[in-house]
């Protein structure tokens, strides 16, 4: 049987050739537009928004290879896209289809979006010289380093996550946007050697009662992966290296935990730190669950972390 990898980059590099260009919303957003019913039978139908679709609306041959591999689920006379393929700076990314339900789902949305903005603003004076590395930490499907690489690419890019299905979709966007990477199933920096340049950082920041790691942002209300990616991370930044960050925190009587710590180990590992709030307020509904029973607002931040040379 034909590979998975081998199909979804010939997806991908097909919609490309029809400008294909959707852009992932929340989920809250995403079942919102489900509802009115409708859709227009595009492509963004199919990929985007996964409703179901008419087998005349892509070639056989592709339609058939995608079938094979288990990446369509018939309906009736119809299909729906097991998959979801998103535009970002110009590259067009595969992720998990909607709603990202399953534990090994690979999600993509509003937040990929700031943190590539992030990126492409922090990285606007790239690293250089021969042999500097770039650390995707929990790559996902692969926009922070893909974005890095685009801006800079000098870089040694390696990516790392815990899920294989993250990993197998990173692999596969890497390939279609021309990146080389390294690709490391991994739940820390143990697993790989050496100092990072630049180490990048996008951790779930909220708090999941059923504990899927793409998620679930585990205590701190939500904070403590972030802190620990920030930990990890900075243990092992080159001299001039930094570490860019972006996550969410919940601000408790008007106080920031996260800034505070983060704050506390920059001094400790001698490094400079620029944290910015991003959004203010974010995912208001979480605070109506007793985890957030204290908690006066969940803020977007960015952490930017220099190691002093």
């Amino acid at each position: 049987m034909e590979s998975r990898d081998a199909v979804l980059r010939d997806l991908i590099a097909w919609l490309k050739d029809r400008d294909y260009a959707f852009v992932t919303p929340t989920p809250t957003t995403h079942a919102r537009v489900l509802a009115r019913g409708g859709g227009d039978g595009g492509l963004a139908d199919a990929f985007g928004w996964n409703r179901p679709f008419d087998a005349a609306a892509m070639p056989p041959g592709l339609l058939g290879r995608l079938a094979a591999c288990g990446l369509l689920q018939a309906e009736g006379a119809r299909y729906r896209s097991r998959v979801r393929v998103s535009r970002l700076c110009g590259e067009l990314f595969v992720h998990s289809a909607y709603p990202t339900s399953d534990k090994d789902s690979v999600f993509l949305g509003p937040d990929s979006y700031r943190f590539a903005t992030l990126i492409a603003r922090e990285l606007a004076d790239c690293p250089q010289g021969a042999g500097t590395r770039l650390v995707d930490i929990g790559a996902g499907a692969g926009v922070g380093a893909i974005v890095a690489s685009r801006r800079c690419p000098q870089l040694a890019v390696t990516m790392t996550d815990i899920n294989p299905q993250a990993l197998d979709y990173a692999r596969i966007n890497a390939a279609v946007a021309g990146v080389a990477a390294e690709f490391v199933l991994a739940g820390s920096l143990d697993a790989v050697e050496g100092a990072w340049d630049v180490a990048l950082a996008n951790p779930p920041y909220i708090i999941d009662t059923e504990g899927r790691d793409y998620r679930d942002g585990g205590g701190m209300h939500g904070a403590e992966v972030a802190l620990t990616m920030a930990v990890d991370a900075t243990a092992r930044l080159a001299p001039g290296g930094r570490l860019i960050l972006y996550t969410g925190s919940a601000i408790v009587a008007g106080g920031d935990a996260l800034r505070e710590r983060l704050a506390g180990l920059a001094e400790e590992r001698g490094c400079t730190l620029d944290y910015r709030e991003i959004d203010p307020d974010v995912f208001g509904e979480e605070l109506d669950k007793p985890a957030y029973a204290d908690v006066d607002r969940i803020a977007l931040v960015s952490a930017v972390m220099k190691r002093r040379t």
